[in-house]
């Protein structure tokens, strides 16, 4: 990809579309982009925070282990999204494992040279402030979702979260995967899926799942 590529792409960002156009040719001549294949480690947890990865392609997983070495994954993250934004900008460690879920492409930027962006321009704090702010809301509602709804519920939404259109891919969000978002079992999900098949909300289409009646997808949901 040229350089006049990567700028369109980096400015399709939240975060970075508030830079200067000097900011973002130096954030993209010390940055770089790597390959991660599926189930490789991204990041582990405590690590010292050293980048803000943005994924270009594929996806990946947030997640913490149990002292018994149960997975639970805090978030399913695909193109255009960051993680370890928190880390980058308060300075502390990674808070949770990332590994990817697909064969990903994910731009690693500096730490560093982006809390000097925060210091230099005021725009660009703002915006982080904002994101953040946005993810608080996303794990209070991630809180709600698993104390107040059953799985049929809690699964009903998250098929409404994910979906690209009307339709889920599942390659790489494996029910395994979907389970420990949800705090439920495969087994579980697998119920749930064909229990959803059968009142008509989706359908299965090899590996997608169709959305085929939105509406009763979020009655369902009860949003």
């Amino acid at each position: 990809m040229n350089s006049a590529a990567i700028q369109k792409l980096l400015q399709s960002h939240p975060y970075y579309s508030f830079l200067t156009a000097a900011e973002q040719k130096r954030l993209l001549q010390q940055s770089r982009t790597l390959i991660f294949q599926a189930e490789e480690t991204i990041l582990q947890e405590g690590e010292e925070a050293q980048f803000l990865w943005w994924i270009e392609s594929g996806s990946v997983k947030i997640f913490k282990l149990s002292a018994d070495g149960n997975e639970k994954i805090l978030h399913l993250a695909g193109a255009g999204e960051s993680f370890n934004d928190i880390a980058v900008f308060d300075g502390g460690p990674n808070p949770a494992n990332v590994a990817a879920l697909t064969t990903s492409q994910i731009w690693a930027l500096p730490a560093l040279l982006l809390r000097s962006f925060m210091l230099e321009n005021p725009r660009f704090s703002q915006a982080i402030i904002q994101a953040l702010a946005q993810r608080v809301r996303y794990f209070a509602t991630q809180i709600e979702n698993l104390t107040l709804y059953g799985v049929t519920a809690r699964l009903a939404r998250f098929l409404l979260q994910q979906a690209e259109g009307d339709s889920i891919l599942e390659a790489g969000v494996t029910r395994k995967a979907i389970a420990a978002y949800l705090a439920t079992t495969p087994e579980s999900v697998s119920r749930t899926l064909r229990t959803l098949q059968e009142t008509g909300a989706i359908q299965f289409d090899r590996h997608r799942i169709i959305i085929v009646n939105a509406a009763l997808l979020r009655s369902i949901a009860m949003i």
